[in-house]
């Protein structure tokens, strides 16, 4: 076996290289999605069929907002098997659903969200910024690759409202 210092210059590359992104996905916030639903968009008759997912997320520094993100599912054997590299595709709503109180400092393009769109390197990212001026919080989502990231993107901006404690939401079918 090959001590480190004997390895090719390469192969030490890679090894850092992998270090150093395990350790960016390591520091990143740990924003949690839920599913809250799913549509086919392609029959696939080996494996999963192709879909547009519907995710939700609670921002893990801002108390009271959250973010629901729609993005596209590759199928099919490969989907299934989580080697399929989902297209850039996404859309994204945030809005307020409580009062709205910040658990900490926060810092301008700050990623409140990351999932893997693939089985290397590519990632949708949902990042978020305060318009002080405005009392608007923007959030963006994206998809980026490690080589060659993807223009397409998609916002959605909260403006920050006194919330009222004595209104109750109505239930689904409308009646109390």
């Amino acid at each position: 076996m090959m001590s480190s210092s004997k390895r090719p210059a390469g192969a030490r590359r890679v090894a850092l290289a992998a270090l150093a992104i395990a350790g960016a996905l390591a520091a990143a916030p740990a924003a949690m999605a839920e599913q809250v639903g799913e549509v086919s968009t392609a029959f696939k008759l080996l494996g999963a069929n192709h879909k547009i997912v519907v995710e939700a997320f609670d921002d893990p520094k801002v108390e009271g907002v959250s973010c629901f993100v729609s993005r596209a599912k590759t199928g099919g054997i490969s989907g299934s098997l989580g080697l399929a590299e989902d297209t850039s595709d996404a859309s994204i709503a945030c809005r307020q659903t409580g009062p709205v109180s910040f658990k900490d400092e926060l810092k301008e393009g700050e990623r409140v969200f990351r999932e893997r769109t693939s089985i290397l390197f590519k990632t949708m990212q949902v990042v978020r910024f305060h318009d002080e001026k405005r009392n608007t919080l923007v959030y963006l989502v994206y998809s980026d690759k490690l080589v060659d990231g993807s223009p397409k993107n998609a916002i959605s901006a909260v403006a920050i409202q006194p919330w009222a404690a004595s209104e109750a939401a109505l239930p689904v079918d409308g009646r109390r």
